[in-house]
């Protein structure tokens, strides 16, 4: 029976999103809140899909959520960490590798909506890149989301912090909000199966602006992991 669901919710997914993507693309032509508000639209109707695998989609910790400019440094598990937080955070702004510009329709509207497309392989010039590119989005009133694993990783194995993220916290002169998770166990990074229960994504208290690098990283990662470990029985 999870077999067949899953298989559904994939058909229904992708159907959703093409149909989606195309009807809406006249607003590329409007301001960018309004392709802000199709993101939105197209992860509130996964949640609903999501319901056919028996998988409810919950958020914690709404207090810890940033209010205006911030970085939100999210657990990553699976591609659905990156657009369930459009359902979310008003005017987001992601980083996102330059890979995922090559996927049709979807590159347009990120492109819409301001994301900050990084080279993972660029080394220092790509850092230099991805800071001067967060200056520029931000100078509006924005929440920077970032991955600092920088790759989907195995629920409960904690992936590679990159530093990334504490250069953008020291040089934007901005506190993070972490993001802990457990979606990887609902909806794995790798095949098509998708298992019931409860996705939950909770945000934690922030980490402040002006600690030395290592600090920032030691506690950014026991933080987000922590807390990550502790909903993988839901």
């Amino acid at each position: 029976m999870t077999t067949i669901r899953s298989l559904i919710f994939v058909f229904v997914f992708y159907l959703w999103s093409a149909i989606l993507s195309i009807a809406c693309l006249p607003a590329m032509l409007g301001p960018r809140r309004w392709t802000l508000a199709i993101f939105r639209l197209w992860t509130l109707g996964i949640f609903v899909q999501l319901r056919i695998c028996g998988i409810r989609v919950e958020l914690r910790g709404r207090e810890h959520m940033p209010k205006g400019r911030a970085i939100v440094a999210s657990k990553h598990q699976c591609m659905f960490d990156v657009f369930a937080q459009f359902a979310w955070l008003e005017d987001s702004c992601f980083v996102m590798r330059k890979e995922l510009m090559r996927i049709p329709f979807f590159n347009l509207y990120a492109w819409k909506a301001g994301m900050v497309v990084v080279d993972r392989e660029g080394g220092a010039k790509a850092l230099r890149d991805m800071l001067a590119q967060a200056r520029a989005r931000l100078k509006d009133v924005r929440p920077l989301v970032i991955f600092p694993e920088a790759t989907r990783g195995e629920p409960g194995v904690a992936g590679d912090y990159h530093p990334g993220v504490a250069g953008l916290s020291r040089d934007l002169d901005l506190a993070t909000h972490p993001v802990a998770t457990n979606s990887g166990v609902h909806w794995p990074a790798h095949g098509f199966i998708r298992r019931p229960g409860v996705i939950v994504f909770e945000y934690l208290p922030p980490i402040p602006t002006g600690l030395k690098r290592a600090e920032y990283m030691r506690r950014l990662q026991t933080e987000i992991e922590t807390a990550s470990n502790a909903l993988l029985s839901l």
